[in-house]
């Protein structure tokens, strides 16, 4: 089977280092070739991918004009990965965030936004501290360890979560309850003199998922989403810089959709399976591995690229490195899904299996994110 590889365009994980590279703090290197700065927001909207924005800039005419060129997010393109992107610099086959939910050796199946086994298992920070999931040290503990005031200015909620703690300690946090909290917070973050900041707004994704990409809902918070863009760009002093990025795209599934829990001959000789509707990791039974490569190739055809763990590896889906910490978390196979294809388990995972709207996979349309930026004067 022909893999695809990575995009050429920059990555995701790039933006950060280059920001602080620009900002002047050692040991990174600015690879977007950015100017100087005095101070930098890097404001993530979830779920906004370029070609969403390209078909429907009418909606978002601010964030269309301030967007130069497109990001690809890596596999898989989900938030966890994305947002481990940000907070370390590095891709998925470093970081270890890879999935929405992944098996950790000797403790089990992690659902690392919930930090709980999966499905629907006890949570899991004492047996599997966040540190520990993630220990590289983070882009805000480093910022801050060079003097910059460095912050996370996301939902009050995730203040205290697992999954911050992973990616993004470090960082002094700032918690909101709206778009109006939050652009406030980051324009007197960015007034301050050699200060950093990550904003993160979910909600654009929320509505991807319930209602599908492109619906008018969604539509309707993207042209919120542009507005808070703005009032921020309309408040940036001399010097600081926002730019806006995203940690996938999304697509709406279609009628070739499987269920996976509905298929038992996909199961046999399958112990786990991980992941997403459009990324899955399936972990194999001791010597069963050539029986479940050559029945989910049969099964799935040209619908998904199944790959062999190596062979995801092999072709550069993880990033130029995988550490051996984190070899042992990606699937025997790797199955991306092509197209509007969806691997489903409505029994095990009833409220993801509902969603229109998907993520995951190596389309474009998944892969690659607006890289948008603005300049105070």
């Amino acid at each position: 089977m022909d893999l695809p590889s990575p995009q050429s365009q920059p990555h995701l994980a790039q933006v950060v280092p280059s920001v602080l590279a620009a900002l002047d703090v050692p040991g990174y290197a600015d690879t977007l070739r950015l100017p100087p700065i005095t101070s930098a927001c890097v404001l993530l909207i979830d779920g906004l991918g370029w070609e969403l924005l390209e078909q429907f800039a009418e909606d978002a005419p601010v964030l269309a004009a301030m967007s130069r060129s497109p990001l690809q997010v890596g596999y898989p393109a989900t938030t966890v990965a994305g947002l481990a992107a940000i907070g370390t610099g590095v891709t998925s086959g470093e970081h270890g965030m890879t999935g929405y939910t992944f098996e950790v050796p000797g403790v089990g199946v992690l659902n690392a936004l919930r930090w709980a086994g999966h499905p629907g298992g006890p949570d899991l920070r004492e047996q599997l501290p966040p540190e520990d999931a993630q220990p590289l040290p983070t882009t805000f503990a480093r910022a801050a360890a060079a003097g910059v005031d460095s912050a996370v200015v996301s939902d009050a909620q995730f203040a205290k979560s697992a999954l911050t703690e992973a990616v993004q300690r470090g960082g002094r946090y700032v918690g909101v309850f709206a778009l109006g909290d939050l652009a406030a917070s980051i324009v007197q973050i960015l007034q301050k003199p050699r200060s950093f900041c990550y904003g993160y707004h979910s909600q654009l994704d929320m509505l991807g998922h319930v209602y599908g990409p492109g619906s008018p809902a969604w539509r309707h918070q993207l042209k919120h989403v542009d507005r808070l863009v703005e009032s921020i760009v309309d408040s940036l002093p001399a010097g600081r810089m926002l730019t806006v990025v995203a940690d996938h795209g999304m697509i709406a599934l279609d009628e070739s959709t499987v269920d996976l829990d509905a298929t038992p001959w996909l199961l046999e000789g399958v112990r786990v399976i991980a992941g997403e509707a459009r990324a899955r990791h399936v972990y194999a039974d001791n010597g069963a591995m050539d029986d479940v490569l050559a029945v989910w190739r049969s099964e799935l055809g040209d619908r998904a690229w199944v790959a062999t763990r190596d062979e995801a590896i092999d072709a550069g889906w993880f990033g130029h490195r995988v550490s051996d910490r984190v070899r042992p978390r990606i699937g025997d196979l790797v199955v991306a899904a092509r197209d509007r294809f969806g691997m489903v388990r409505r029994t095990a995972e009833p409220i993801e299996s509902s969603l229109i709207g998907q993520h995951g996979s190596l389309t474009t349309a998944e892969q690659l994110v607006p890289l948008a930026i603005a300049y105070g004067s």
